[in-house]
C-alpha cells in the first residue's frame, strides 16, 4: 500500500489508540482524535476496532510495520486555565493537531432545525453537552490565543462560526474577534470560516482587520447532494457561492481562499474532482475530506457511514495531481483547515 493508501484507510477507519486531545461534537464533519503522523497534523478516528494500532511510536496493521510514526497531541497546558470572567479556556477554544487553535464563536446556527440542519453537523450539541458557550467575546478570544501562543506553541487560529440572521451571515462578528486578537498575538496567521456574505463588502472588512485566510464552505456542488444534506445552506443558489469565492481571491488572494469538499455525500466522483479543477482555476483552494459521521449528527443517528478508503484515495490523489499542477499548496494558506491539512489526507499527496 502507497502511503496515500494507507492514510485514507486510517482517515476512514481509524487507529486502536488512545489520546489526550480529542474534537467530539461541534460544526464540520470529523470527530477524531489528534494526532502526528509522519510529522504531519492528522485527526484521526480512535477505534478499539480498528486494525491499525501503534507500537514503539509506529503505526502496525496485525504484525507488519507499515512505516509511518506517530505520536499523539500533548494535552494543551492552556486548558487548565480560565478567562478573567472566570470560563475555562478550552470552552473557548481548543487545541486542533499540534499547533492549531480553533474556535467556534457563536455556537449557534440559524439553520439547525432537523429540517434544515447539515446532516453531518453538531454545531449544537457541544452547547448542549456545556462543553462550550454560546458566544465568545473578543476579549475572551484574545485572552486564550495570547495563553495557547505563549504556553503551548500555536501557529495559526481558525474562527468558524454558526450562520446568524442578519445579510453579513456573522462576518462582522469575527471582523471584531480578528481585531481583538491580533492586538494581543501580532502577526498571528488567521483563517475565518463563513457562509457567502449577502454583502461582499464585508470580506474587505474581515481582510483590513487582519484575517490572513478564508473558508467559504460550500461540501458539495451537486445541488441534488446539496438539498439531501444541507437543506439549509442549499437554499444559497451555487452562484452566490461563485460571486464570493471570486470576491474573496481578488482581497485575499489566489489560494487563500478554501472551501469543503466531502467525500462520500453520494456525489459522482468524476464530477467532484472536476468540480476541484474548475475552483482551482478560480483560485480557490479544494479541500477534499471524507465525510466521518460525529455523534450528535442525523448522519449518524441515521446509519450514515464513512466512504470506503478506496474512493477517498482516488479522490484525494486526483485532486492532489491537480493542485501540484497549479502550484497550490495548502501550507502556503498560513492559516486555516488546508493549511492544517489534518481532516484530510491532501498533504500526503502533494496538496
Amino acid at each position: 500500500m502507497s502511503s496515500v493508501d494507507i492514510r485514507a484507510d486510517l482517515a476512514v477507519r481509524g487507529l486502536n489508540l488512545a489520546a489526550p486531545v480529542t474534537r467530539h461534537k461541534g460544526a464540520g464533519p470529523s470527530d477524531d482524535g489528534h494526532l502526528v503522523v509522519d510529522g504531519a497534523n492528522a485527526a484521526i478516528p480512535l477505534d478499539p476496532d480498528s486494525p491499525y494500532t501503534v507500537r514503539d511510536g509506529r503505526v502496525h496493521k496485525g504484525t507488519i510495520d507499515l512505516g509511518l510514526s506517530v505520536e499523539p497531541v500533548r494535552r494543551p497546558r492552556f486548558y487548565d486555565l480560565e478567562t478573567a470572567d472566570g470560563v475555562p479556556y478550552r470552552k473557548i477554544a481548543l487545541l486542533h493537531g499540534r499547533d492549531v487553535l480553533a474556535t467556534t464563536v457563536v455556537q449557534t446556527c440559524i439553520r439547525y432545525a432537523e429540517d434544515q440542519r447539515c446532516r453531518f453537523c453538531a454545531i449544537e450539541e457541544s452547547l448542549r453537552a456545556g462543553a462550550t458557550v454560546a458566544a465568545k467575546t473578543p476579549a475572551q478570544l484574545a485572552e486564550v490565543a495570547e495563553a495557547a501562543v505563549r504556553l503551548d506553541g500555536v501557529r495559526q487560529l481558525v474562527m468558524t462560526t454558526g450562520t446568524t440572521t442578519g445579510p453579513d451571515r456573522g462576518a462582522r462578528v469575527l471582523v471584531r474577534c480578528v481585531r481583538a486578537v491580533l492586538a494581543a498575538v501580532p502577526g498571528l496567521p488567521v483563517q475565518v470560516q463563513i457562509e457567502p456574505p449577502g454583502e461582499l463588502g464585508v470580506l474587505a472588512e474581515l481582510k483590513a482587520a487582519g484575517a490572513t485566510s478564508i473558508g467559504i464552505h460550500v461540501e458539495s456542488l451537486d445541488d441534488d447532494v446539496r438539498r439531501r444534506w444541507l437543506p439549509g445552506k442549499s437554499t444559497v443558489p451555487l452562484a452566490d457561492y461563485e460571486a464570493a469565492w471570486d470576491e474573496a481571491v481578488r482581497v485575499f488572494g489566489w489560494n487563500h481562499v478554501s472551501t469543503y469538499l466531502l467525500i462520500g455525500l453520494g456525489e459522482d466522483p468524476d464530477e467532484l474532482v472536476a468540480g476541484a479543477a474548475r475552483l482551482i482555476e478560480r483560485g480557490v483552494y479544494p479541500f477534499v475530506v471524507p465525510m466521518r459521521p460525529m455523534l450528535g449528527t442525523l448522519a449518524h443517528r441515521d446509519g450514515a457511514v464513512a466512504p470506503p478508503a478506496s474512493l477517498v484515495a482516488d479522490v484525494t490523489r486526483r485532486v492532489g495531481r491537480l493542485l501540484r499542477a497549479a502550484g497550490m499548496r495548502g501550507a502556503d494558506q498560513q492559516a486555516g483547515c488546508a493549511a492544517c491539512g489534518a481532516c484530510g489526507v491532501l498533504s500526503t499527496a502533494g496538496g
